[in-house]
């Protein structure tokens, strides 16, 4: 399996009352994957907040496929979907599955890069264009560029 940027043990802080993964830490797990997949490829955090940029999410959707239970292995992966060139608007898939393959979740984000001075939208560096371009692409991936 391609583009995992997570790999991890379930454990008792990420369970809910009904003894399997609770909502929220979906979201985590997904957040960790892409902060990962964003180092790998070049944009570190610490890059991003250095030049006073962070990313901003607009929408977040999690759709439940099977539940994970306490102890489960699971690997997360991560692929944009979706790119504007002219505003730096992204969106991102993410699949979450056990450890013996089973999808159990898919995550999907949509977002763009804020100046965090200016507290306004913004676009990324152009210096930094061709790390947007190793960021690992889904088959039905769509660029805009209006």
């Amino acid at each position: 399996m391609e583009n995992i940027f997570y790999e991890g043990q379930i454990i008792w802080a990420q369970i809910d009352a009904n003894r399997h993964l609770r909502h929220s830490a979906y979201a985590d797990l997904c957040a960790q994957a892409r902060s990962n997949m964003l180092e790998k490829t070049g944009l570190s955090l610490d890059k991003i907040a250095h030049s006073g940029i962070g990313p901003v999410l607009f929408r977040e959707e999690l759709v439940y496929l099977r539940e994970i239970h306490l102890n489960e292995m699971v690997h997360v992966t991560v692929e944009m979907t979706r790119y504007n060139t002219v505003n730096s608007r992204f969106s991102f898939r993410h699949e979450v599955f056990r450890s013996d393959g089973t999808k159990s979740a898919v995550v999907t984000v949509d977002g763009a890069w804020m100046d965090l001075r200016k507290r306004k939208l913004t676009v990324l560096p152009v210096d930094w264009q061709p790390i947007v371009e190793k960021l690992p692409r889904s088959s039905d991936y769509e660029e805009l560029t209006v």
